[in-house]
């Protein structure tokens, strides 16, 4: 019997990057939360501040997170938010 040792791929710096992103429109957002609420990766918070509507618009909390998944757009009853995955930089 032989016995195989399973490699690692160590970490490059493509890594720790960000494998999506999201984009909100502050101005259409109401407030609702959804997107913070059933975000996966905690990426999303709702702002302290105010929207020009009086809504608390979400804040992009920890970019390094999102993986683009698009669950916010997804459950954003007025189309203000949405994710969308990044495609890596070939060197």
């Amino acid at each position: 019997m032989s016995s195989s040792t399973v490699s690692k791929k160590p970490k490059s710096d493509s890594d720790k990057k960000p494998r999506g992103h999201v984009v909100i429109d502050v101005e259409r957002c109401k407030g609702c939360g959804f997107c913070a609420e059933f975000c996966p990766t905690g990426v999303l918070s709702m702002s302290k501040g105010f929207n020009l509507k009086g809504y608390h618009p979400p804040v992009v909390i920890n970019s390094s997170k999102c993986s683009g998944c698009d669950l916010c757009g997804m459950y954003c009853p007025d189309f203000a938010i949405y994710g969308v995955k990044d495609t890596p930089k070939k060197a």
